[in-house]
This record gives structure tokens, sequence and C-alpha cells, in this order.
């Protein structure tokens, strides 16, 4: 039986929210423990690194949730921390590792097992949602290209993979002094296949306040 970890990064400063993003509230409850609760919570899951810019609460955090058996400090880049939270894990190659941003609190079970099953049968997994606009290609001010929206998507966390694939894939990038956008385009670099899942549109990335609000519009009273 594979076991499965998640990632939970939630070390980001928050310089566009004007705070640390993940510690505001939603619903009287912060993100990154609506984040947590998820997880904590469904069944599939075995184990949560979590990674945050003070590790000083991992007292507080364990107390709250079993499931936490690491919590690390992260680095200057996302990549980086999700290496530092990467380093605690010991697994076998076929175990299962998932990697959530800790402001996408409304991710659900059935969204997390999509990836889960996804990811143990093909190596690596992430869940997308399709353009509704169209998307031009600008340059100098002018657009310089049309894209075709219906080869185009949105990918949403968690991403998942094999404990194997993702290692060689961080290794490479470490190696190679390569950062990418997510774990995705790492595994994609060095030749791994990355299959798609349905995302769902109500796990929104938290990034301004904006966002808070329509998290709360989603959440609902």
């Amino acid at each position: 039986m594979s076991k499965v970890s998640v990632l939970i990064v939630a070390a980001g400063e928050g310089r566009r929210f004007g705070a640390a993003k993940q510690f505001a509230l939603l619903g009287g409850e912060t993100l990154l423990d609506r984040c947590l609760g998820t997880f904590e919570m469904d069944g599939a899951v075995d184990e949560i690194i979590l990674v945050l810019p003070d590790p000083g609460q991992r007292d507080s955090l364990r107390g709250n949730y079993r499931k936490i058996v690491s919590v690390v400090k992260g680095g200057a880049r996302r990549q980086d921390s999700v290496r530092n939270g990467f380093r605690e894990l010991r697994a076998r190659d076929e175990d299962i590792v998932l990697v959530h941003d800790g402001v996408r609190p409304l991710v659900d079970g059935e969204l997390i097992n999509r990836v889960i099953l996804e990811a143990s049968r093909s190596g690596a997994a992430v869940p997308v949602l399709a353009l509704e606009d169209t998307v031009k290609e600008v340059r100098d001010g002018s657009v310089a290209l049309t894209h075709d929206r219906s080869r185009l998507f949105r990918v949403q966390t968690p991403q998942g993979f094999l404990y194997g694939v993702l290692k060689k894939a961080l290794e490479a990038a470490a190696r190679d002094g390569f950062y990418g956008t997510d774990e995705a385009v790492l595994v994609e670099r060095i030749g791994g296949r990355v299959n798609v899942v349905d995302g769902d549109p109500r796990n929104i990335k938290v990034a301004t306040p904006l966002d808070l609000r329509i998290a709360e519009a989603m959440l609902g009273p």
C-alpha cells in the first residue's frame, strides 16, 4: 500500500496581500487551518509536512493536527521551500507526494483523491481548469499572437507525484540551477509525463484581498 504524504507550502510573506496571507481569516479560521483541516480529515492522507516562514508555531499546530510530522522553514523561493519540505520525507519511490498551496483554503476531498488516483497510476498528475477568455500574446504593446484556448488550461494544486519521480525532478532542477513556476514543470523538463484531472473552480488561490472576498462569497453564510 502506497503512503500518501502532503507538503503544504505556506512560507510566503504576502507582499501583494499586505501580510502573510496564509494566516488571514476566512469564516473564522485561517486559510492555512482550512487547508490543514481538509487534509487531516482525508482518509487517504497519511502525513503532512508543513513549510512556514517561521516554524516557531510548530508546537501549537502539531497539537491541533495529528498528521503533521514535520514543520520546516521555507526558502528564498517557492521551489526552495518545496525542496526543504521534501527533504523531511521518508518514502519509497512508489509512495505518493502531494504539493499544495497553503493559500488554497477551499480544496476538497474529491479533488485530492482524483489527484492521488491519477498520480498513483501515471506517476504525475495536476488538476486543471479550462480557460474561458481568449488568450493573446503581447509584445511591445501589441498583439503578436492569439492562442488556441482549447489547448490552454489553468493549473491548480494539489499536484501529485510518485516520490521517485519528484525526487529526480527536484534533484535535476537543483543541479542545473533551474526554477519553475510549479512542480509539474520540473517533471516535464526531464522528460516526464504529467497527466491532468478535472480541477475545481472553488479551489482558488488567495493572492489578493479581492481573492479573499471571493473565497468568502464561495464559502457562503
